[in-house]
């Protein structure tokens, strides 16, 4: 799903408060943080990861390697954090603007 600028506004607005639940080490993207991110999505739609120090992707090949694992989208990157948005199949909380 692609977002628009004004969607990705929202939702980085949205994650401003969040703390990172997803930390991808040096493993780098394996099936576990998949299945991880894939869990954490399907609870809260909207989550942050972050890479840390060791690990060899740098946050944009990060997210960009779990959207298309997972079928999210990245809502923006700060600093060593992503923000990844994925619209729930049931009972959806997050209403994006047009």
């Amino acid at each position: 799903m692609e977002l628009t600028g004004k969607q990705k506004r929202h939702l980085r607005g949205l994650a401003h408060h969040l703390k990172p639940v997803v930390l991808v080490g040096n493993a780098g993207i394996s099936e576990a943080l998949v299945g991880h991110v894939n869990a954490a999505l399907e609870d809260h739609e909207l989550i942050k990861m972050k890479c840390g120090e060791n690990s060899p992707l740098s946050i944009k090949e990060a997210a960009v390697a779990v959207a298309e694992a997972t079928g999210c989208s990245v809502a923006g990157t700060i600093g060593h954090t992503a923000i990844l948005y994925k619209r729930r199949h049931e009972e959806p909380e997050i209403e994006l603007p047009l």
